[in-house]
């Protein structure tokens, strides 16, 4: 195998602090001021993940000048300055950087299986390549200014970019190439795991878990080796067995929505041992939130109630009131599974109090899905399954209008379910014309799950054929290709 060399004829310079967007914090923490960027963001309908990680390594100087997205957020904050007044360095002069080592950066003689000597946070190792390259399906979603981040948008798109994403920032796409590695784990290891499930999230929010799932296990494995390998600071040791976990749920919700309910269980399952292990509360209840989902779609409803309990009984002291919300809906998802609809009727009740709390800085990254339309969507999945189909598709209904366009997956799951309680409560046109949209997203989204509730919906369908719209409906499905 072939080794790289890294020669300098002077020390690399250490990053200059940014003491101007230090002052514009003022008296805020990192974390109250990145929820402020947030809520920025949002006003003007960006998607930032901001947190007090990303407010201190702007701070520190090791983000010289943020992507477009947080641009305009930060221009948004401070009206009337520039990015220069904002402290950070014009545009076109952090263009063709050279790297700078980080903590725990690997030593300059090294063999590179996973990539180029001086570690993944280097600032570039292409430097024909364009600054802040956009990826297609990316148009401001990016989540801050790192090569790990920009190397993993360099790509094609769909499912292709997942993987090749994963590769380019530093985790392995072969069972080999993870055995391969000679160093220790250190902070751009991190770093990359972290973006893999970010970026994997993304994917999955706007094209569904089809087309991803397969070709995410082996980035899985090499997540473990890493672990195994052991990293030589706590603080990294700590990030990378959180990484590993969050990407355990992730790979197994890929496994959940294209219907591989066995390797679902097995991945959710991993992630809760990890989260046990190193007694991360914040990994435990999000892996008893999707047990618990996962739960009820498999048809065990009462294993549904008591991992929504036990999630809601870890995450409590975490202090966010969204997490116990959505923790709530999932144990109301179990009780309507066993007919119960007192007990359902109380947590939903509950899950509402809980959301109309609002957003704080202790609401879980991960969560960025969860707002009012999939408050809504979630009750409807309930009413559906109580068998009140009115009420389940006027909740439908709103979820669908309400969802951000970025949710595309969702805007078509949402519609599925109107279609099918339309169907279901003997209102066959309407039923039609919904299908029809889901129809429209198929070209976009790839879920097993959607898929499966339009095939039921069709057979509901099939004896109002000659109801306006349906028969058109019928047909359009019936040509749609069959996935293996």
């Amino acid at each position: 195998m072939a080794t790289s060399k890294v020669t300098s004829s002077q020390p690399p310079r250490p990053p200059r602090p940014n003491l101007a967007f230090r002052e514009l914090r003022a008296q805020r923490s990192p974390a109250e001021f990145a929820a402020a960027v947030r809520r920025a963001a949002r006003e003007i309908g960006e998607r930032v993940s901001c947190d007090a990680r990303y407010v201190g390594r702007v701070e520190a100087g090791e983000i010289r000048c943020p992507n477009y997205a947080y641009e305009r957020v930060f221009l948004h904050m401070f009206p009337g300055r520039t990015l220069t007044d904002l402290g950070f360095a014009p545009r076109a002069s952090v263009r063709g950087r050279g790297a700078r080592p980080t903590e725990d950066a690997p030593p300059a003689h090294v063999t590179t299986p996973a990539y180029p000597a001086g570690g993944a946070t280097g600032e570039t190792w292409r430097a024909h390549e364009p600054y802040d390259t956009q990826n297609p399906y990316e148009t401001h979603d990016n989540y801050e200014e790192s090569d790990v981040l920009r190397r993993a948008f360099m790509t094609g798109g769909g499912a292709t970019v997942a993987v090749a994403s994963m590769g380019t920032i530093g985790l392995a796409t072969t069972a080999a190439a993870a055995e391969r590695r000679v160093r220790r784990p250190g902070v751009p290891d991190a770093d990359a795991l972290e973006e893999a499930v970010r970026r994997i999230r993304l994917l999955d929010d706007r094209h569904g878990a089809d087309g991803l799932y397969r070709r995410a296990a082996t980035p899985l494995r090499a997540a473990y080796a890493l672990l195994d390998a052991g990293a030589t600071r706590q603080t990294t040791a700590d990030r990378l067995h959180s990484g590993a976990g969050e990407l355990a749920i992730s790979v197994g919700w890929l496994a959940h929505d294209s219907g591989r309910f066995d390797d679902a269980r097995s991945h959710y399952a991993e992630a809760l041992a990890t989260a046990r292990m190193t007694g991360d509360a914040g990994l435990e209840s999000h892996a008893f939130c999707n047990t618990a989902f996962l739960a009820r779609d498999a048809g065990r409803p009462r294993e549904a109630v008591r991992a929504a309990q036990a999630a809601q009984r870890v995450g409590r002291p975490l202090g966010s009131a969204r997490l116990m919300s959505l923790l709530a809906l999932r144990e109301a998802g179990g009780w309507a599974g066993l007919a119960d609809r007192t007990g359902c009727e109380q947590a939903l009740v509950r899950a509402q109090a809980l959301f109309e709390r609002g957003p704080s800085d202790a609401d879980p990254e991960w969560m960025s899905f969860y707002g009012e339309a999939e408050l809504e969507g979630l009750e409807a999945q309930c009413w559906s399954t109580l068998g009140d189909w009115s009420r389940a598709a006027r909740h439908a209904h709103r979820a669908a209008q309400l969802q951000d366009p970025h949710f595309t997956r969702n805007i078509a799951l949402y519609t599925a379910e109107l279609t099918d309680d339309l169907a279901r409560g003997g209102r066959p046109d309407e039923a039609a014309a919904a299908g029809m949209r889901v129809l429209d997203l198929l070209g976009q989204v790839q879920s097993s799950r959607i898929q499966s509730m339009l095939a039921g919906t069709t057979r509901v369908l099939l004896p109002h054929r000659r109801a306006a719209g349906v028969g058109a409906f019928l047909e359009r499905h019936a040509s749609l290709p069959r996935t293996a």
